[in-house]
């Protein structure tokens, strides 16, 4: 009997003297809880770029679509922005309205490889949200000779007269010519461009062949006839350096021909 009370009076004390919780933890844990369920409840919007492509190769246009979710009120101003790799942040370049949940953003932009985002501001009870960025290789047609050209060279006082920004402001024509029997060359920097586009007016009183080159590997090449003019197009991905090559096959003064040429290019 002793021994049962006394086991009572034990446990009684040890309850007894338990330490309470504080008031102090309490409003924490409460603090901690009404946080966590207000931050739970901030609405989110979100913004995506469903397609990004060049619609004009030669005004170097892109149009980029953009979903946006929830909708944003009609004709909210949705930003085009663009990384600037040098200044390390995000500049805009273009922009739109919005429609429900989608955006179309057009923008003139020069060839280039970047990466693209679209963005909206704050809009209560939404924060400001941004898409992830994309990159973006935009091809466009620049004259040939834009970057200058790298060597010129031939047979029988070969000439590569570029025409001056002055009066050719694209860069894209010339004068190649060389004595009878002669053959022309001019090397441009084809990096990062995949197509090549000419126009070729012979002058000559004869007849000539123009070709393409990487290397020594001939990629294309076309016979004019006298006071003729055609085209020679050819996909040049992946050459670094092309050769435009004139060459004499039967004339009386020599090759001349008048050139025309664009590559297709991102830089």
């Amino acid at each position: 009997m002793f021994r049962a009370v006394a086991g009572l009076l034990t446990v009684f004390t040890l309850t007894a003297c338990a330490a309470p919780i504080a008031p102090a933890d309490t409003a924490l844990s409460l603090s901690r809880s009404t946080a966590t369920r207000a931050s739970a409840a901030v609405p989110v919007r979100t913004a995506k770029i469903a397609s990004i492509r060049t619609t004009d190769y030669t005004k170097g246009v892109i149009t980029v679509a953009g979903t946006l979710s929830p909708a944003p009120r009609t004709g909210t101003r949705i930003a085009l922005q663009q990384w600037n790799s040098s200044a390390k942040r995000w500049q805009e370049v273009g922009h739109g309205s919005s429609s429900g949940t989608s955006v179309t953003i057009t923008t003139r932009q020069p060839g280039s490889i970047r990466t693209y985002r679209i963005a909206v501001a704050a809009q209560a009870p939404y924060a400001s949200a941004a898409s992830p960025g994309i990159s973006f290789k935009h091809f466009v047609w620049r004259g040939i000779f834009k970057r200058g050209v790298l060597a010129t060279g031939g047979k029988g006082a070969p000439q590569v007269n570029v025409i001056p920004p002055s009066e050719g402001p694209r860069r894209a024509e010339a004068d190649l010519l060389a004595n009878k029997g002669g053959f022309v060359w001019v090397d441009v920097d084809a990096t990062g461009c995949s197509w090549v586009r000419n126009w070729f007016g012979n002058l000559t009183d004869g007849t000539v062949r123009l070709s393409l080159h990487d290397g020594r590997t001939t990629l294309a090449s076309v016979r004019m006839a006298q006071e003729t003019e055609t085209w020679l197009n050819h996909k040049i991905l992946g050459v670094s350096r092309l050769r435009l090559q004139l060459a004499d096959i039967k004339s009386g003064y020599g090759p001349y021909v008048a050139v025309d040429s664009m590559m297709l290019c991102t830089n």
